[in-house]
């Protein structure tokens, strides 16, 4: 039962990393900001780059539009309130706009385990059913698949966010993390109905993340099996680096994530600095390195782009020339 006696925060106050010592609060604001940059930039190009080189418009690139898209939305929601609690001191952030932003952090994490969903269903029909491939994976078809991505969690994440609002607030305003998320924010409640808000919310995340990841491991699995069993290896070889660069960017998503959870489940604690450190890098990490392995890892987005380059490159000689 929820006490209405308890005064409504009007605000949270954002932690940061609790050991940091102020003299390196600078530093620690500009590798931040660099950070978010670098994101920026990688996947504004990224989407720029695909949308408009028709050749790279196909079914298996238009996945990594909407996964820049997602990367890029999760730095603006996460990255800026600590930038400035660490440039200019101000660490506060509003009640409501603390909940937003556990929404999006949520939200964004989740519609991400779908997408790669998504992206080992591509890889698994283009190598295990390849010549059905044409037909089952359009550029409509996984425009769609994207869009039920992004669909799916949106009311498993309004659930969580609602169900955690009316909690009374009575413990602290403060905010164990560089960004708001459920457990920072329902560890500072109090009342009967906190365990069960807690335990929906477990349960709701471990189905997006979960679920997503038992189909990813059979379709990857399948596709090394069939791998295997190639007898030419020049063509082992070019099948094995197109899923390159979605294995590496499955195991950016998935790997830190489990290793926190092992390491929490099997009696392995970590400072409370070292464990935001660990949930900083895991969150973005993946979105300031996506596009570079989008880059140099798949084939036809790095002839694209060198092909750009040099006709770049060729167009300004000329120009320098005919001056």
């Amino acid at each position: 039962m929820i006490n209405l006696n308890v005064t409504r925060l009007r605000s949270f106050l954002i932690l940061g990393f609790p050991g940091l010592s102020p003299q390196y609060f600078g530093t620690v604001s500009v590798v931040l900001f660099f950070i978010y940059l670098a994101i920026t930039m990688g996947n504004v190009f990224i989407f720029t780059f695909v949308i408009c080189e028709k050749s790279l418009q196909k079914p298996t690139y238009l996945v990594f539009c909407h996964m820049a898209v997602n990367d890029l939305t999760f730095g603006t929601v996460t990255l800026p309130k600590i930038i400035t609690k660490y440039w200019f001191g101000d660490g506060f952030i509003s009640f409501y706009g603390c909940f937003t932003q556990m929404f999006f952090v949520h939200y964004l994490g989740s519609v991400m385990s779908f997408i790669l969903m998504v992206m080992a269903l591509d890889r698994f029909i283009a190598i295990c059913i390849p010549l059905r491939y044409p037909v089952l994976f359009t550029n409509n078809i996984m425009t769609a698949l994207c869009g039920l991505a992004w669909i799916i969690p949106l009311p498993l994440m309004v659930t969580i966010f609602f169900h955690a609002l009316p909690l009374p607030f009575c413990k602290s305003n403060v905010i164990a993390q560089c960004y708001c998320d459920h457990i920072s924010i329902t560890s500072q409640a109090c009342g009967n109905d906190v365990k069960i808000v807690q335990v929906t919310a477990l349960c709701i995340a471990m189905l997006c993340l979960l679920l997503p990841l038992a189909f990813i491991l059979f379709s990857y699995f399948s596709v090394i099996v069939v791998i295997l069993k190639m007898s030419n290896v020049a063509g082992r070889r070019r099948i094995l680096s197109t899923c390159t660069p979605q294995i590496l960017i499955t195991c950016l998503f998935y790997l830190p994530r489990c290793f926190v959870y092992v390491a929490n489940t099997v009696g392995f604690s970590f400072s409370l600095d070292t464990r935001i450190l660990l949930i900083m890098l895991y969150s973005l990490l993946p979105a300031a390195v996506n596009p570079i392995v989008y880059c140099f890892k798949t084939k036809d987005i790095k002839q694209a782009l060198i092909k750009k380059l040099k006709t770049t490159r060729v167009g300004i000689e000329v120009k320098i020339f005919t001056k």
